[in-house]
């Protein structure tokens, strides 16, 4: 446990868009758990706002808010010790996000790889999609984080949420105190079943729960090159070796890239090993998320509690900055 001298308010959000992935546990959830062995005040939220950008399905995103609340849970985030929440419950985040629009410019939005990266993939070139670093930036800000816990290809969302709340420190005096990122070195880019990114919106996911035989079918279907059985490979080219270590300690590891190199080593064997491996794993959280579907009524108490906690920090700030900005507070 840290010394309270070390405590920091941490915030992070997964859109509720699509069924948790390798990429979501591996990449966020792992550590927003470390951050609360630590002692930490951890605010961890479903940005179903956010989710619009990308999800236009009314029913898919009711039942996607609920699932992605269970699969918190199951994962391992004690709502005793966190704070989880559902940002359209915290609507001050978007009257918070209107007052950061006026003071951001332009051009530092054109700038943002990540709108040109989906729009690229084929996601629809609207508002929200631009303007998404600025609600990330109140999501952020709203709850006075220190740190927000990222992967390295994130980076730019922290660093855009630093000038936001510098242009309006700029024009309002010194309000926001300016988050860093928490860049874990140990975090790698989780890869997909084709290479990229492991991404909802890419479709090449390993769904932590999905049904048992389903995510047998997507582990099966992770892309490899023609190389034989007898051949020898490079662990380092190989998406099967990226998702397997994932699993394995450094001896472990060592020894599976030892196999690679030798050759003799099928990437049928990989397969089933990564299978075998992710049920170990994950098998007591897939249990405790089937009993989670039948609790319904504990999930909307524990969004209930986390928004509650949210609101003793965010509502005073939001009115401070009605106040700093000129709009009163009737």
């Amino acid at each position: 446990m840290k010394r309270s001298s070390d405590k920091k308010t941490i915030v992070s959000g997964i859109q509720p868009s699509g069924n948790l992935h390798l990429g979501n546990y591996f990449g966020a959830v792992q550590q927003y758990k470390q951050f609360i062995e630590q002692g930490h005040d951890c605010y961890y939220f479903l940005a179903n706002y956010h989710a619009l950008t990308s999800l236009r399905d009314r029913n898919r995103m009711l039942e996607l808010t609920r699932s992605t609340a269970a699969d918190f849970v199951a994962l391992g985030l004690d709502p005793g010790r966190c704070s989880i929440y559902l940002q359209s419950d915290l609507p001050e985040v978007c009257e918070l996000q209107w007052l950061l629009t006026t003071v951001t410019p332009m051009g530092l939005l054109e700038r943002c790889h990540a709108y040109k990266d989906k729009v690229q993939q084929g996601l629809s070139a609207d508002h929200g999609l631009f303007a998404y670093p600025v609600l990330q930036a109140a999501d952020i800000l709203i709850v006075r984080a220190d740190s927000v816990p990222v992967g390295q290809d994130q980076r730019q969302h922290i660093e855009v949420t630093r000038d936001i709340a510098e242009y309006f420190n700029t024009s309002y005096g010194e309000f926001f105190t300016l988050p860093e990122p928490f860049i874990p070195e140990s975090v790698a880019t989780v890869p997909g079943r084709d290479g990229r990114k492991m991404s909802k919106s890419y479709g090449n996911a390993i769904e932590i729960f999905a049904p048992e035989k389903q995510v047998r079918q997507q582990i099966y279907s992770i892309v490899t090159d023609s190389a034989s059985v007898e051949d020898p490979k490079d662990p380092d080219n190989s998406i099967l070796y990226c998702i397997l270590k994932l699993f394995c300690d450094s001896g472990t590891l060592a020894g599976w890239a030892d196999r690679f190199r030798s050759g003799g080593l099928g990437y049928g064997e990989l397969k089933k090993e990564i299978f075998s491996r992710f049920l170990d794993t994950f098998g007591p959280m897939r249990r405790r998320r089937q009993e989670l579907e039948k609790e319904p009524e504990y999930l909307d108490a524990i969004l209930r509690d986390g928004v509650a906690k949210v609101r003793e920090i965010a509502l005073p700030l939001v009115k401070a900055a009605r106040d700093a900005v000129g709009i009163p507070n009737h």
